[in-house]
């Protein structure tokens, strides 16, 4: 990634290319007071390497039988552990996740703090907002504002707001991404001046890709340092950053106050849930897709009615299977309504790393790390205890679509005219499109691209009354998009 992002007269430079800045305050790691004998040292074949708080250690001390956990919930009591300080997190909470039972009761919570926060643009500038605002009550009172930081590492990727004016010439990006910068300017000064105000806040500027894929690609680190090693984990303003549960990072999606009470250190509170083991066996056959395989998969999970619960991966398919299959399965989620759908980390997943430019030597460090909490390798059948367990043979898979009107749905290749066609006349409360017999035959011919390449203005601002109404021809009286208007008014943050 460059390290310097130049756009207009606006220009992001972060002060390292791939560290997050602190001050020692917001560096420090409180070691728990705990009356658990659990820090330990890790090594390689070379020698030491740091101290960490050890699970099998816990396990051996006689706190619960960790080795049978599912992963995810492993990493989450890995940071229960090292965060316990008697009072947000105490040592019952320990022994209370240490000792998860598949079918037990849930009626706790769990206190969760992760080791960074993920935004968006459009639900990250109103958090941005509140610690302005915040220092300027600070000021006001004659204190120092720097008591006002980030406690975790932040990142904003600004994914949300880019549209595209222009296509089909060779410098179509270069003209987007100039229009980008006049629409938002305002926005982006902003967000350019959080960076300077505020240690350990980072912004990715637009033009790099969407904010999961930043993540997978160059956010992720798997395993952090600070004083001691622990697991990267996390919770983002979308909805998808499960995506990220694809590499073995433990994370999903929460609402603006849970990230900004994240970004405080604060736990995030969630009921102990259910886990539930998905056994994949065999191998996609030749030709099957990642498509292919996430709608099978979405199917089958809606039907195991998975909501609120942790899904994980795990069997010889699982292994077989690419970090960008796992994070494509991942990523849906939420469409079948599951917390996380995660894979624990193996060899794959270092070859991810490798492979999207991680030092050989941080690789070693996530591979080492990993193997002394026990935690390295897809789990096989039967080695970690499930809340149930579900199979698929990825064999078993075959060519498919998804819709037509949800992502989640598949439609079986070979049954696809005939789905179609009667999808076309079934009655729109049924999940149709209410469409005559007649109407299946009506053809309508259309125009594909621009006779010339011009741009609309897109507003940018925030007010509501700023909405100029439509004219003609799908232009407002301001001489911009309608269409580009409503849209940005439907992604505006909500009041939280």
């Amino acid at each position: 990634m460059r390290e310097i992002f130049l756009a207009g007269t606006l220009q992001f430079e972060p002060k390292h290319s791939t560290k997050h800045r602190f001050s020692e305050k917001s560096l420090s790691t409180t070691m728990p007071a705990s009356q658990f004998d659990s820090l330990q040292t890790f090594s390689s074949a070379t020698g030491p390497i740091g101290q960490f708080y050890s699970l099998p250690k816990l396990e051996q001390d006689g706190v619960g039988p960790i080795s049978r956990l599912p992963h995810s919930l492993r990493v989450v009591l890995e940071s229960v552990l090292r965060n316990c300080d008697g009072e947000k997190i105490t040592e019952d909470d320990v022994r209370e996740l240490a000792n998860w039972q598949p079918d037990g009761k849930r009626i706790e919570e769990i206190p969760f703090i992760v080791a960074r926060v993920l935004l968006q643009d459009f639900t990250g500038v109103p958090l941005l907002v509140d610690l302005a605002a915040m220092r300027s009550a600070v000021a006001r009172l004659g204190k120092n504002t720097s008591v006002i930081e980030p406690l975790v590492p932040v990142d904003l990727v600004i994914d949300h707001s880019v549209q595209v004016d222009f296509s089909s010439t060779r410098d179509a990006f270069e003209k987007n991404m100039e229009m980008e910068f006049k629409r938002n300017r305002s926005r982006y000064q902003f967000l350019k001046w959080g960076t300077q105000a505020f240690d350990g806040f980072r912004v990715i500027p637009p033009g790099i890709g969407i904010c999961h894929q930043v993540n997978l690609e160059y956010l992720a680190k798997n395993v952090w340092e600070k004083h001691i090693y622990f697991p990267d984990s996390l919770v983002g303003t979308d909805s998808h950053t499960t995506m990220i549960n694809g590499l073995g990072i433990v994370g999903w999606g929460v609402g603006g106050i849970e990230a900004e009470a994240a970004m405080l250190g604060q736990p995030v509170y969630f009921l102990t849930p259910d886990v539930v083991g998905v056994h994949l066996s065999g191998s996609l056959r030749e030709g099957m897709t990642a498509t292919d395989l996430v709608l099978r998969v979405t199917e089958m999970m809606r039907k195991a009615k998975v909501v609120g619960k942790f899904v994980e991966f795990h069997g010889e398919g699982a292994a077989s299977l690419s970090v960008t299959d796992r994070a494509t399965i991942a990523n849906m989620a939420p469409e079948y309504g599951a917390t996380m759908g995660f894979f624990p980390v193996d060899e794959e997943t270092c070859a991810y790393l490798l492979a999207t430019g991680r030092p050989k030597e941080h690789v070693d460090l996530v591979r080492d790390y990993y193997t002394a909490q026990g935690m390295f390798g897809i789990p096989r059948r039967g080695e970690c205890d499930y809340s149930v367990v579900l199979d698929l043979d990825l064999a078993s898979i075959g060519p498919s679509v998804a819709g037509p009107k949800r992502p989640q749905d598949r439609i079986e290749l070979s049954a696809l005219k005939t789905q179609f066609n009667e999808l076309m006349v079934k009655p729109v409360n049924e999940g149709g499109y209410g469409k005559t017999e007649d109407d299946l035959w009506t053809r309508y011919h259309v125009k594909i691209g621009a006779d010339r390449q011009r741009s609309m203005a897109g507003g940018g601002e925030q007010r509501s009354e700023t909405v100029p109404a439509s004219a003609t021809n799908h232009q407002t009286e301001a001489n911009t998009s309608a269409w580009t208007e409503t849209e940005m008014v439907n992604n505006r943050p909500t009041p939280d």
